[in-house]
């Protein structure tokens, strides 16, 4: 089976995809914190365990491995610990590897490795033009031409991280759960918050949504992903489909197309 890894900034999505090309499925997920200080002993430690809690053999049950990172130490780590642990066909997306997508960026190299996965996987599903919208630390939208080539997109600070930064900044006003309020008048300051911020969250999305389309000179097929996408996806009027495993599905489908 191919274990894919996708590492952001604040969390790692680990996923199983059953034996096969083309039509494998998504078997098992996890989700643990990305922690820039673990060793690649402790990398593999925690992989065994999951495996282990779905009663795999890990010496059977893994066949290849696909990682994309944005952290630099927990690619490091990732690398170190598939040659000490897992010796498996091991795909990393980074610099110069060929994923079957044209990168039309200025400097391809600074395009991440989850925006590639992403973008791969939403042409792939739904084909061109394609707008891809990922909720992470960061949301990042991503354009991709009816050729499936990557044109390139924008990039915002994320919900959670705005959030941090207002009650950081806002001695007044106190953290609160994201969820959509009762209305978007917010009768109270938690409400207003919360209002504020998926709400708001909403709109920027259909308005970059609304300029890419215009920019792409037709409508596009728009597909959400990433940790807050189904708190946000339903407020939209522009996302069409929430893939929440995305990246993972790039992975296996970049792997594929490298391993052979």
């Amino acid at each position: 089976m191919l274990l894919a890894i996708d590492v952001g900034n604040t969390q790692t999505v680990i996923g199983m995809f059953t034996p096969g090309r083309g039509n494998q499925e998504l078997l098992h997920h996890w989700r643990i914190s990305s922690n820039a200080e673990r060793t690649a002993d402790e990398m593999a430690m925690i992989v065994s365990q999951l495996l282990d809690l779905q009663g795999f053999d890990i010496d059977r049950t893994v066949t290849g491995i696909a990682v994309a990172s944005v952290v630099p130490r927990v690619t490091a780590a990732l690398r170190e610990m598939t040659e000490k642990w897992f010796p498996v066909k091991t795909v990393i997306v980074e610099p110069g590897i060929r994923t079957g997508m044209p990168i039309l960026y200025d400097n391809p190299q600074d395009v991440g490795a989850d925006r590639i996965a992403d973008a791969v996987a939403a042409y792939d599903l739904y084909g061109g033009p394609t707008i891809v919208i990922d909720f992470g630390t960061a949301t990042t939208v991503e354009a991709i031409s009816a050729a499936g080539e990557y044109l390139g997109g924008a990039i915002i600070p994320g919900i959670e991280i705005s959030l941090d930064a207002l009650f950081g900044r806002a001695a007044a006003l106190r953290r609160v759960e994201l969820v959509e309020p009762r209305k978007v008048i917010g009768k109270n300051t938690v409400e207003a918050i919360q209002s504020g911020s998926v709400y708001g969250f909403a709109a920027q999305v259909d308005g970059l949504c609304a300029r890419f389309q215009h920019e792409l000179g037709q409508e596009a097929t728009v597909v959400a992903t990433g940790g807050l996408a189904g708190l946000i996806t339903p407020l939209t009027e522009r996302i069409d489909h929430h893939e929440p495993w995305l990246t993972l599905y790039g992975l296996r489908i970049i792997y594929e197309r490298k391993v052979g």
